[in-house]
């Protein structure tokens, strides 16, 4: 503790700028605080409106399964599609032969 009170030292008359270099920075620390409150503030508010979004729509259902045309879609079609299959990597040639095999009957 200090034995002896705090005095002001007094300011020169041309000298302004410290108390400006104060006032400023009071300012900055108020200003600073300020947005970081509204910015939670609003981060909060857009979570809690997105979860009542949610909660308000019914959830997807999956369609109902189409019903086959005639016999649903043709052999050449299947082909086509599996053919495109194996042409991007997505069906190796045992799977492809297999399934191919399956459509021909």
């Amino acid at each position: 503790m200090r034995s002896t009170p705090l005095t002001r030292c007094p300011e020169p008359k041309g000298l302004v700028m410290p108390g400006l270099l104060r006032g400023m920075a009071r300012t900055a620390v108020v200003a600073g605080t300020a947005t970081a409150v509204s910015n939670r503030v609003s981060r909060r508010q857009s979570e809690r409106w997105a979860s009542q979004d949610e909660a308000s729509y019914p959830q997807e259902q999956a369609p109902p399964p189409a019903t086959p045309a005639s016999n649903g879609p043709s052999r050449i079609d299947q082909l086509k599609e599996l053919g495109e299959l194996k042409a991007q990597g997505v069906l190796n040639d045992a799977e492809f032969e297999a399934e191919k095999a399956r459509i021909l009957g």
